[in-house]
């Protein structure tokens, strides 16, 4: 039987929300689709930053590295190579139409930036739609940014038309009941028909080790990638804790080595600091209480437990995280507080009451793990059945003479 090919982007300028994103949704596919469709399944993980092939990928899977870009308040700008951006979007893009053509995928999900940085993935997304059948998804977090900026993002991706030209659906993984970026315009409404709601892609998520790098009770603090997230860990290290209580401080792949030399030599008796960790999840359901920022793949991790959390939002580049903690935190999910009037003392008080309590999350839509493959099964069995009808149309179609011309006409029958 021949495999399923499927194929996601992210484009990963800042931390490692988007490709954390598409490789659990990735292992989700590779899980369930099989039984889904009766066929096995293959793909390629596009990605823009180095660490992501530390993650696992699922069997059968492989990863496609893009030179890198970074982001700065000026905008996009290369990570490593010393090219002017334009030049390195043009190779980029050059790359993206070569794995995109030379794969043959079934199904193209794009994360977040509907035609790439730069709209770099805009000319292999239509090569392949020409080539033949594809399904290509764009998939959206819950939360996009304040309105204002969302809009004027979606311009600059090529707008809502040239969404319609190249996207088959739009899957938003969250719960519209909490948060719908629709109705508060992060999504134009004319792309409304091609939105279906997943739910968060929470409940589910492997935990793989089964082992704590922690003695006795702990709480923990997380700062997703780490590469903005100094500020939340060195208020975490500096917190006063019970006497028996630890307190695991994940300060993320991506933070600078200095700032994570910091860390260690400011943090309390009884406070471990790690770079990463092999398995998020299992210490975060084993955790008495979290302290996390408030990107969506760590608060989704989050949402699958019943530990108590409080998120303390980024505050630069988007409003995101902080229209993240709000919605939770209106909805009795979790707590939120600013960065800026943070202190180890206050921390320390919050850890000290909630750990050991816990909160009931069943009520929100969790179960985006499951929604997406059913989905995706829905759309790769509409791309078979427009395949036949177009293998169908070709077969009847044959050549008769045109007398008058002295040459072959082909005419449909």
């Amino acid at each position: 039987m021949e495999p399923l090919r499927i194929v996601f982007y992210s484009h990963d300028s800042v931390g490692l929300g988007h490709v954390r994103r598409n490789l659990v949704l990735a292992h989700a596919l590779a899980n369930q689709l099989p039984g889904l469709t009766g066929r096995p399944v293959t793909g390629i993980l596009i990605t823009g930053t180095s660490h992501a092939p530390g993650f696992p990928a699922p069997e059968g899977w492989d990863w496609v590295l893009l030179p890198g870009i970074g982001k700065s308040p000026a905008g996009y700008l290369p990570r490593n190579l010393s090219l002017p951006m334009a030049e390195l979007v043009s190779l980029r893009s050059r790359l993206l139409q070569g794995v995109l053509a030379g794969f043959r995928p079934d199904l193209v999900i794009v994360d977040r930036h509907a035609t790439g940085v730069h709209r770099e993935l805009e000319g292999a997304l239509r090569h392949a739609r020409a080539a033949g059948p594809v399904r290509v998804v764009l998939g959206l977090r819950e939360v996009l940014d304040a309105p204002g900026p969302a809009f004027s993002e979606w311009a600059r991706f090529g707008g809502a038309r040239t969404v319609k030209s190249l996207f088959d659906a739009i899957w938003v993984y969250g719960d519209s009941a909490i948060h719908d970026p629709l109705a508060t315009g992060e999504i134009p409404f004319s792309l409304r028909k091609l939105i279906r709601y997943t739910g968060y892609l929470a409940a589910g998520r492997p935990s793989l080790s089964g082992t704590s790098c922690m003695d006795g009770p702990y709480v923990m603090t997380t700062v997703g990638g780490g590469s903005d997230g100094h500020a939340l860990a060195r208020i975490a290290v500096a917190a006063p804790l019970p006497a028996g209580l630890g307190h695991l401080v994940v300060a993320g792949p991506q933070m600078p080595t200095k700032e994570y030399e910091d860390l260690i030599r400011h943090a309390r008796p009884g406070v471990r600091v790690v770079p990463a960790l092999d398995d998020v999840v299992f210490h975060l359901r084993h955790a008495s209480a979290v302290v996390a920022m408030g990107g969506y793949n760590t608060v989704c991790e989050i949402m699958s437990t019943s530990v108590p959390a409080l998120i303390v939002p980024r505050t630069e580049f988007r409003a995101e995280q902080r229209i993240r903690a709000r919605s939770l935190a209106v909805a009795g999910y979790l707590e939120q507080h600013e960065i800026e009037t943070l202190t180890p003392e206050i921390l320390a008080e919050w850890l000290a009451t909630r750990q050991g309590t816990t909160v009931d999350r069943r009520r929100a839509v969790l179960d985006g793990l499951i929604r997406v493959p059913q989905l995706a099964a829905g759309l790769l069995q509409s791309a078979v059945a427009a395949g036949a009808a177009m293998d169908e149309a070709a077969a009847s179609t044959v050549e008769v003479p045109v007398a008058a011309k002295g040459s072959a006409a082909r005419v449909a029958v």
